[in-house]
């Protein structure tokens, strides 16, 4: 097998370099999607019913018995085939390590049963996650480390749970790596309702409004259809829809109680956050100083890389920076030398 991995003399994988040919925070964002620079994974799907009568499909890779398990959270409308998950599986299925993309409520393809869908602070449903699969681990006595991966909306809420969780958390999991996350909502969605960048929002509105209005047939009155059919911005969906669906007062009580930022001092799992300075979905000016995170927090801040970007390599580019580093970071937690040199 070729060596994927790009090491610096020391054996560490250099810090993020975008290349020449790729310049500015929304050409790293927009690119991946453009241009199909993902593998093909096969997963076996579990579907999980909850307690509440709704239920969660989980998509597994598998892998050898005695390696970890890297359980992924996507992030705002993504799935198991969102490209930044298909190169962590890739990965993974190189390494023979174990892999699980959770899908939020109504994102794996199916709508969910219940008159509720999904949200950057819902911790609480991190918790049932994260508890159901540490608990499948333990009954296979598979006795290998569980980490977690946490993907823009994703990473938010596995931060805001960690930092509620405290020292408990290690119970479920050994390690965490946050990318591209949308810290503190407020300030990510001025940003994302401005300039270029309402091009992200009209994307995202696309498959959030089809959804709002089909779970409104679902159960009529719950929404106010003709409002949600005709918002243009983040602010006023959640105004309409993921405010009042999640027992929130509107959506600046929404963006308030849900921010992760508030919880980085509480963390007391080994966690590398990972936040390009070009992000064109956070201001880099809101990013966390060591002084507002724990000593448990490593902080990787690249000055380029977009949104989940990270391209590497000549045109037309490789998705190969991003998992190699999430790997290193649970290689050295669990003392294996998974990155070969």
């Amino acid at each position: 097998m070729t060596d994927p991995f790009f090491l610096s003399d020391s054996g560490l994988l250099e810090s993020y370099r975008a290349p020449k040919w790729l310049p500015g925070g929304n050409a790293q964002t927009i690119f991946p999607y453009f241009i199909n620079l993902s593998p093909i994974i096969s997963y076996r799907r579990e579907r999980w019913e909850m307690d509440d009568g709704d239920f969660i499909d989980i998509d597994w890779l598998e892998g050898e018995s005695d390696k970890p398990l890297v359980i992924m959270l996507h992030g705002l409308e993504g799935s198991s085939q969102s490209h930044y998950a298909l190169s962590l599986m890739n990965l993974l299925q190189m390494l023979r390590w174990r892999g699980a993309v959770v899908h939020f409520r109504g994102c794996s393809g199916y709508s969910n049963r219940l008159p509720r869908a999904y949200h950057a602070g819902d911790s609480m449903e991190i918790d049932r996650m994260l508890r159901h699969i540490a608990h499948r681990n333990d009954s296979h006595e598979w006795n290998t480390p569980c980490y977690a991966v946490g993907v823009s909306l994703g990473g938010n809420a596995l931060l805001k749970w960690l930092g509620e969780q405290g020292a408990q958390a290690a119970r479920q999991i050994a390690g965490v790596v946050a990318v591209s996350v949308p810290l503190d909502l407020a300030a990510a969605g001025k940003v994302l309702d401005s300039g270029f960048n309402r091009v992200y929002t009209h994307h995202f509105l696309t498959t959030l409004k089809r959804k709002a209005l089909e779970k409104n047939r679902q159960f009529p009155g719950l929404l106010n259809a003709r409002a949600v059919a005709a918002c243009r911005s983040l602010y006023e969906f959640d105004n309409l829809v993921t405010a009042p669906l999640h027992g929130f007062r509107d959506t600046d009580d929404y963006w308030r109680q849900s921010s992760s930022k508030p919880w980085l001092g509480s963390v007391q799992v080994p966690t590398l956050l990972i936040n390009a300075r070009n992000d064109p979905f956070l201001p880099e000016s809101v990013l966390p100083q060591k002084s507002e995170v724990s000593s448990f927090v490593s902080l990787e801040f690249p000055q380029q890389g977009g949104h989940v970007g990270f391209i590497q390599g000549t045109f037309p580019g490789k998705l190969d920076w991003l998992p190699q580093r999430i790997i290193e970071f649970f290689s050295s937690l669990c003392g294996l030398d998974a990155l070969p040199g």
